[in-house]
């Protein structure tokens, strides 16, 4: 059986839900997995629900934000890519490449740049 593209986004956003409770080091390695596995096109999909409310395209990798004091990691991942306003999927004219994060906790939110400004 075939995997969709939204079966494979599916899959890599549930296994980001469950790296929270990890240790540092499977975060870690779990961060180079996702890495090779969005390559350099990545993209992100944020549902509220069962409804899409953003996406991001042309992800080059999500990255565990380290602590500026200590050795331990902040509970965010972060990245940069398209927001794709429209939801299309591509990148059209005025769709610009933002910085993003994407929480660790219960509380679902992705912060992200402003494109216009």
């Amino acid at each position: 059986m075939k995997t969709t593209t939204l079966q494979k986004i599916g899959i890599g956003v549930t296994a980001a839900l469950l790296a929270v409770g990890c240790t540092q080091e499977t975060q870690n390695q779990f961060g180079r997995t996702l890495q090779n596995w969005t390559g350099a096109n990545g993209v992100l999909e944020v549902y509220a629900g069962e409804k899409l409310v953003r996406r991001f395209i042309k992800i080059d990798k999500l990255t565990t934000a380290g602590a500026t004091q200590g050795s331990g990691a902040r509970p965010y991942r972060f990245g940069y890519g398209v927001l794709d306003l429209n939801l299309n999927g591509i990148q059209d004219s005025g769709e610009k490449s933002v910085y993003f994060e994407i929480s660790d906790y219960s509380t679902n939110y992705v912060f992200y740049g402003d494109p216009g400004a």
